[in-house]
């Protein structure tokens, strides 16, 4: 059975738990200078968002990455609304990142719908310990957070403060600007990107990472990729949105309440060889 399936039976009985993936899509990712981006806090399956619930008093940093190098703390930027979203002005030219962490949130899950979730997002050790402790009828009792950010751009400057690690626990940086078009001859297949998963700080290899986008048709992808040991993925580029997700887990010592912390990241952009300025 599918997750998302399990998860939405979990609702019935689990108090604060919410769809799966998460992300932030801005209504588009090219501006000119001193427009404002509405950016959504998007939460669903299959890259198919709507609002999320949340609010101000969710957040645990909302940062915003500035061309000129400068982290400014955006957090009074988001009201206490539920499901409220982000107008950003961008006043400087340059490519722009938007960093949002969100605080822990507890869920309970049944023995079966904890052990499926774990194998579909590719948390073996998770599953692998679970079966070695003899703790497969227990419920999955979890912290969650989201380590989600995106990347706009701002002109035709191109700026390099979206290649910096940033404070996410989980973060996925990229390894060159993606508003950076490659100077490849037309009719030819665009060189693979790639991007680096961290988690604090370090390289984490051996992670399943799902790519998300819509082909010609509209239709919603997904391919998965495994990062390597040095925490690398290589993807090809496709047209409009793109999402790259991924999520870690650990297991916790002598915390009264949950057995698991997961951090679950994401990273939205659109390559800007698509953009139909470039084209």
């Amino acid at each position: 059975m599918r997750k998302w399936v399990l998860l939405a039976i979990a609702i019935c009985c689990t108090a604060g738990l919410t769809a799966h993936e998460f992300w932030l899509m801005p209504a588009r990712f090219f501006y000119f200078i001193r427009e404002k981006s509405n950016i959504r806090f998007q939460t669903g399956e299959n890259f198919i968002g709507s609002n999320w619930s949340g609010n101000r008093d969710k957040i645990q940093q909302l940062n915003h990455y500035t061309p000129g190098g400068l982290t400014v703390d955006i957090s009074d930027k988001l009201s206490m609304q539920p499901g409220d979203s982000l107008l950003l002005p961008l006043a400087e030219e340059g490519t722009h990142m938007i960093v949002f962490n969100s605080k822990n949130t507890f869920i309970d899950l049944a023995p079966d719908q904890f052990d499926a979730y774990l194998e579909e997002d590719g948390l073996s050790d998770a599953l692998k310990y679970r079966r070695d402790q003899g703790e497969t009828t227990k419920n999955g009792r979890e912290y969650y957070q989201r380590s989600v950010k995106t990347i706009v751009q701002v002109g035709n400057k191109r700026t390099d403060q979206c290649l910096l690690p940033t404070s996410l626990p989980l973060d996925i940086v990229p390894l060159e600007n993606p508003y950076s078009s490659p100077d490849w001859p037309p009719g030819r297949s665009l060189p693979e990107v790639g991007f680096q998963l961290l988690f604090l700080g370090e390289p984490l290899a051996n992670a399943l990472v799902k790519v998300w986008y819509r082909d010609e048709s509209g239709t919603n992808r997904m391919e998965t990729l495994t990062s390597n040991k040095k925490g690398r993925i290589k993807m090809a580029r496709h047209p409009g949105p793109v999402m790259i997700s991924a999520v870690y887990m650990r297991r916790l010592k002598d915390d009264p309440q949950a057995d698991w912390q997961s951090y679950w990241a994401s990273l939205t952009l659109e390559f800007s060889r698509f953009f139909p300025v470039n084209r």
